[in-house]
């Protein structure tokens, strides 16, 4: 069962085409694998085996048939709890959606099955996504397999906790400030938050509209961007999903970066310090090496971008969460005697901690009196946000920086302090107020052994550039520790 963890959306083909292997064996593998593996990290919430071996014997008939399979037939996929999946229960880690059972997939879903993924189950999470640990689930927190007593990051710990594991070759999870690039450099994967509309939010449980995105996580940048290439292109129950034309990205990856732009934001690089920092610094050494140009770079408004953002998504979330009121699909409090005492105990038992402190901030934020105190400046910080990579990209094809100022942090080191909390997003907010593609590659351990993660940024729809600085580092980092 350990050689699913060495296995790659490539390997899996390869086999299945020369029938070494089916689809169905790599799925009742995968499926034993995580079962057993899951007590020591938490990080499934349930699998869902017979939808893994329907999909599966598909793509075994598919073979059998002489058919063309598509670029993920038979690969084990790990799906956020926040994705709907029909007939698979799907909480957003929330006891309010404790039982919610959805009539309908998300596109992303739909996509990845078409293309013969093979589902095996769904991933812990911060509930509604809330959180930059995953100790905000409802069901326990998650545990980074790489030191069980560090976090794996947040809110797609579980997403990115499984890859790391071995459990699941590749997974999906929600990036709303930084979710899957954080969880990624924290477990030693690689995660990508593609533009904004590159995927579709169709079946994605809302937490902040206008920020949030699916992504991939994937043990190296060729699998995650052939899982991006699926799911990406315009679907019409997405208003905000863009038509703009989806490449080919493995196209892209020609090993070849010379006369790359690439720049370093001396706001990032001005407070980075001790291990991560030296670690980042040996990753832009690297790309040198590889033949770019590296220069540094001003973002100005990087200062302000943390307080921008929990107005913003705390707005959206107040807003978005009004839905779950124990009335409809959600879980109601037995403690309803009245219309409003319905209300008031199912929301006060459904929710956790996190997702009140976020709903009040919100709600305070958009209140009469505060609405241009506090939201509308936070709207044109983000313009102006905005407008610096905007700037920056007119002279540069990416640009580099950490991910996070530390590495994993231990479970339970910062849950009683929420600003201390927000602060470990401080790197990864500012690309998504922009909307633009932005990425984790792996680029070193510290003496601990904890993962360290660089981040790669471009410009609007700019994702082939991205992989093809992402897949060289990785392959000369892959070289130089082999």
């Amino acid at each position: 069962m350990s050689e699913i963890s060495k296995l790659t959306i490539g390997s899996i083909r390869e086999g299945l085409l020369s029938r070494r292997f089916s689809a169905t064996e790599i799925a009742q593998q995968a499926l034993a694998f995580a079962e057993s593996e899951n007590p020591k990290t938490n990080a499934y919430l349930r699998l869902c085996p017979e939808r893994a071996l329907a999909a599966a014997a598909k793509v075994d008939a598919a073979i059998a048939a002489g058919e063309e399979i598509g670029l993920l037939a038979g690969v084990p996929v790990a799906v956020k709890d926040v994705i709907l999946t029909k007939g698979v229960i799907t909480t957003c880690a929330s006891r309010i959606l404790e039982h919610y059972n959805p009539p309908y997939d998300a596109t992303a879903i739909e996509r990845l099955e078409a293309a013969g993924g093979v589902i095996i189950g769904k991933t812990n999470c911060d509930e509604f996504a809330m959180g930059s640990s995953n100790e905000n689930s409802a069901f326990g927190a998650v545990r980074n397999p790489v030191a069980l007593d560090r976090v794996p990051g947040g809110s797609s710990g579980g997403s990115a906790a499984v890859v790391a594991q071995g459990t699941a070759v590749v997974s999906l999870g929600s990036d709303t400030g930084g979710s899957i690039r954080q969880p990624a450099s924290f477990c030693g994967v690689v995660g990508v938050t593609p533009t904004y509309g590159r995927v579709s939010r169709y079946g994605l449980s809302a937490f902040a509209s206008s920020l949030d995105h699916i992504g991939p996580f994937a043990r190296n940048v060729r699998d995650a961007a052939t899982l991006l290439e699926v799911m990406a292109g315009r679907d019409p129950m997405d208003s905000t999903s863009a038509a703009a034309p989806v490449p080919r990205y493995a196209a892209s990856m020609t090993g070849d970066v010379r006369g790359m732009r690439v720049g370093v934001p001396v706001e990032y690089m001005a407070h980075a310090t001790g291990e991560t920092a030296a670690l980042i610094h040996g990753a832009i050494d690297t790309l040198r090496q590889l033949g770019c140009d590296v220069v540094d770079v001003s973002l100005p408004s990087t200062d302000y971008a943390v307080a921008a953002y929990y107005v913003l998504c705390t707005a959206e979330a107040s807003s978005n969460l009004a839905r779950y009121d124990g009335v409809r699909y959600t879980t109601r409090s037995e403690e309803a005697g009245s219309l409003i005492s319905m209300y008031q105990h199912s929301r006060g038992e459904g929710f956790g901690p996190e997702v009140k402190r976020r709903i009040m901030l919100g709600t305070y934020v958009l209140s009469h009196g505060y609405y241009d105190a506090y939201y509308l400046k936070a709207q044109k910080v983000r313009a102006l946000v905005a407008r610096d990579f905007t700037q920056a990209f007119g002279k540069l094809d990416a640009i580099v920086a950490p991910v996070s100022p530390f590495p994993a942090f231990k479970i339970g080191e910062k849950v009683d302090d929420p600003v201390a909390m927000y602060l470990s997003d401080i790197y990864t907010i500012t690309g998504s107020l922009a909307g633009i593609p932005c990425m984790s590659v792996p680029c070193g351990l510290t003496s601990q052994g904890l993962p360290v993660g660089l981040q790669i940024l471009c410009d609007h729809f700019r994702e082939p550039e991205m992989f093809r600085l992402a897949h060289a580092f990785e392959s000369a980092v892959t070289l130089r520790t082999s």
